[in-house]
């Protein structure tokens, strides 16, 4: 974790949040908020954000109805086509940048650029569609990034003991599984706070040791 330059100070309307991160902040780090689609990525940063998030969501259109797959989710009427952004001072000490990922997998080659400087990512999953937390899983394996991942539990989804639900996503022991409400405040800092725990309790792989 480094400390954040002035530039990157984000700032909000009257109103809002303080434009700028308390004094007693020395250390920022970037995580990513991921998942496949719909999964509710940038209603966990929105919920959690003490800024106005940036938001790039466009309406669904009759071409990506060919691509994205609404199963589960026939309600869902936008998608995000960039990112999302968000800040939450977790301390005094310490502010997170969140970065929410667009969820298809068109938009690999985004997230590639998004991993840069990330710290660690929260994977998002679904209980009506574990399957497709793989391919984001494996991505950031592929990149060597750590990360927790955080059951969002939707109105009518199924609720199924912890122990399954590792062994049908094949978590590592050491990987964090933590149920959330991206709509909740409290849940959804309690799944940061155990990503952040997990983070700061990996060992410093020998290419990054000082």
């Amino acid at each position: 974790m480094g400390s954040a330059p002035a530039s990157d100070r984000a700032t909000v309307p009257p109103g809002g949040a303080p434009s700028y991160v308390a004094d007693s902040v020395r250390t920022a780090a970037k995580i990513l908020v991921v998942g496949h689609f719909a999964v509710g990525k940038t209603t966990f940063v929105g919920t959690l954000s003490e800024i106005t998030p940036l938001r790039t969501e466009e309406p669904l259109s009759q071409a990506g109805a060919q691509v994205d797959d609404l199963a589960g989710v026939p309600e869902k009427t936008a998608t995000t086509v960039a990112m999302d952004f968000g800040r939450l001072t977790l301390s005094d000490s310490l502010v997170l940048y969140l970065f929410g990922a667009p969820g298809q997998k068109r938009f690999t080659r985004l997230w590639t650029d998004m991993l840069q400087g990330a710290l660690g990512a929260l994977v998002l999953a679904d209980t009506r569609r574990l399957d497709q937390s793989f391919d984001v899983m494996g991505l950031l394996e592929e990149h060597g990034m750590p990360y927790a991942v955080a059951v969002n539990q939707f109105d009518g989804a199924p609720h199924f003991p912890e122990e399954e639900v590792r062994e049908a996503l094949d978590l590592l022991p050491d990987t964090p599984l933590i149920g959330c409400d991206a709509r909740d405040a409290a849940s959804s800092t309690k799944a940061l706070i155990a990503l952040v725990e997990h983070l700061q309790t990996r060992p410093v792989p020998a290419d990054q040791e000082s």
